[in-house]
This record gives C-alpha cells, sequence and structure tokens, in this order.
C-alpha cells in the first residue's frame, strides 16, 4: 500500500529525476560531510576550533556540514587532516543497489 502524498517513494522520485551517476555522486557527497561531521563531533572539536587547526574558514566548514556547499577536494582535504582522516581512492561496488 503506498502512503506517500505524492504518489512515490523518495527513491522513486529521485530515479526519475536523476541520473544514476548525479545519485552516486549526492550519496558520495553526503557519506564524505556525514564522515567529516562524526569526526569531528568525536574529537569534541568545534567548528571554530576546526578552522583554527586546518585553515579554512569556520562560515566555510558550516556551510560544508549544512551541505549547501560543494567544497573543493583540496577543502575537504584541509579540513579532514586535523581530524586524523582523508580520503581513498577505492573499488567501487557495482553490487551495492543492484539486485542479482
Amino acid at each position: 500500500m503506498n502512503h506517500s502524498a505524492i504518489g512515490s517513494s523518495w527513491d522513486e522520485v529521485r530515479r526519475e529525476l536523476f541520473t544514476p551517476e548525479e545519485i552516486a555522486e549526492s550519496d558520495l557527497r553526503v557519506s564524505i560531510i556525514g564522515e567529516l561531521i562524526k569526526a569531528r563531533q568525536e574529537k569534541g572539536i568545534s567548528q571554530k576550533k576546526l578552522e583554527e587547526l586546518s585553515g579554512v574558514k569556520q562560515p566555510v566548514i558550516a556551510r560544508m556540514e549544512k551541505g549547501s556547499t560543494t567544497p573543493q577536494l583540496s577543502t575537504i582535504l584541509k579540513v579532514l587532516a586535523p581530524l586524523g582522516k582523508t580520503l581513498a581512492v577505492v573499488p567501487l561496488d557495482y553490487s551495492v543497489g543492484k539486485s542479482k
């Protein structure tokens, strides 16, 4: 039974509006920012303190965490470094989200 007011689930609407590549990019961005927020909170570091440690201005960090900006890779790396994190290039897992 469909309980959604617009007649479709968000996943169905998202698949209609965006290409698989756009969805994957969005999911990756959300995942990276989520990990950044989690790492900052686990270390008990405020956005202001992270500014001091990374050299990235606090308003930029806030916009990154809210998802209202698409930061450059260099900015993400600057913010992750004082948190003891970095990005890694790994093989894609093509089995995720695919039926067998």
